[in-house]
């Protein structure tokens, strides 16, 4: 009967939080800074020359609290893609984890939630940095970190799926320009979707980063009845992708 044993999985995290500590504070700074140096670009740049408010909302405000999508993604998805594919093409790191009493299933799912916990903490960064632009803390906030992190689990597993399908890591550039960047830019983080050509719209409401947008923005400014749809849906793409890391890694890795 095929399970998930919490002890294979506590251990794969485990040797990752023992790894991360060598290198967490180049991670760190370009996770964080990143969205950072967007925030204040358009924030500041185009909310003060160009764009005062949007939707009745301060730019800035508008564009911190959408930010946050944006250092999800980066947090996630490429260094799923990335770590993942080092690990098991240049450091056979997965071989010597499998050797253990641990499954393709339990080592998927530890990868995806370690990042996972990583860009739920991340992801806060560019709201926490809101609050200094007016921005008033609000009780659904709280949850903010709650919607990263499933999120994350999705764009993980869609990454981890990724490095277990490419035959050699520059072509990672195809995923990057053909999904990632598109994603980010249709969901809805500087400019309203409503303003896209109609099939455009479209794409943006199946894209996991706008749903996580609004959702921020319904924990800073008031939830909405659909908001509940919204997570429902983040919740089925991480469930969705999760399956299918696992399918693509256990045939990358069993022969």
């Amino acid at each position: 009967m095929r399970r998930l044993e919490p002890a294979a999985i506590a251990g794969v995290m485990s040797r990752e939080v023992a790894n991360f500590r060598t290198y967490w504070k180049g991670t760190t700074f370009s996770s964080v800074l990143e969205p950072i140096v967007y925030l204040l670009a358009f924030g500041l740049g185009l909310g003060a020359t160009l764009v005062d408010e949007v939707e009745g909302v301060p730019y800035i405000q508008f564009v911190g609290t959408g930010m946050v999508a944006t250092a999800v993604i980066f947090s996630s998805a490429l260094p799923a893609m990335f770590g993942t594919f080092v690990k098991h093409r240049f450091q056979n790191t997965y071989e010597a984890i499998l050797a253990a009493p641990v499954d393709i299933e339990e080592l998927v799912t530890a990868e995806m939630l370690w990042i996972a916990l990583r860009s739920g903490i991340y992801g806060c960064v560019p709201l926490l940095v809101t609050f200094a632009f007016g921005l008033a803390p609000a009780w659904g906030m709280l949850l903010v970190p709650f919607f990263c992190f499933v999120t994350a689990l999705g764009f993980a597993g869609f990454g981890i799926t990724m490095a277990a399908t490419v035959d050699k890591i520059d072509q990672f550039n195809y995923v990057t320009a053909l999904c990632i960047t598109p994603l980010f830019l249709v969901a809805g983080t500087f400019f309203p979707i409503s303003g896209l050509p109609q099939g455009v719209q479209l794409v943006a409401q199946i894209n996991p980063l706008h749903q996580l947008v609004e959702l921020v923005r319904g924990g800073a400014f008031g939830f909405e009845a659909v908001d509940i749809a919204r997570f429902a849906f983040l919740v089925a793409v991480a469930l969705l992708t999760w399956r299918i890391a696992i399918s693509r890694m256990g045939a990358r890795l069993i022969d």
